[in-house]
């Protein structure tokens, strides 16, 4: 799945400004979906967040640049998740899931 959209500002871990190109697998995403109860296209929309906050994953970085991103989705949850390419134009989303309660209070701290 490819989705198209621009990024908002507030993420200093991200470039702003630019347009991102978001791709994952399906079958990835639907497993994810039944596993974690969250939708990529929710996850997605967690960079629109201004608060949201997006580091390097250096435990699961191994062959390529991961991050890991944490902010509110357009649906008002908390979600974390995985990507690749948080740097190019070519956002691929690895896995998505709803925010620990240590997340949640990481967040809530800013």
């Amino acid at each position: 799945m490819h989705f198209a959209g621009g990024f908002m500002e507030g993420n200093d871990s991200m470039a702003e400004g630019m347009d991102y190109e978001f791709e994952w697998d399906d079958a990835k995403a639907e497993s994810n979906l039944a596993k974690h109860g969250v939708a990529f296209m929710d996850a997605m929309s967690v960079l629109l967040d201004p608060l949201a906050m997006t580091r390097f994953d250096d435990e699961h970085s191994d062959d390529e640049e991961r991050w890991v991103s944490l902010g509110r989705a357009a649906n008002g949850r908390l979600h974390t998740f995985s990507a690749t390419g948080s740097h190019s134009a070519l956002v691929r989303l690895i896995s998505a899931r709803s925010a620990t309660r240590r997340e949640s209070e990481q967040y809530e701290q800013g």
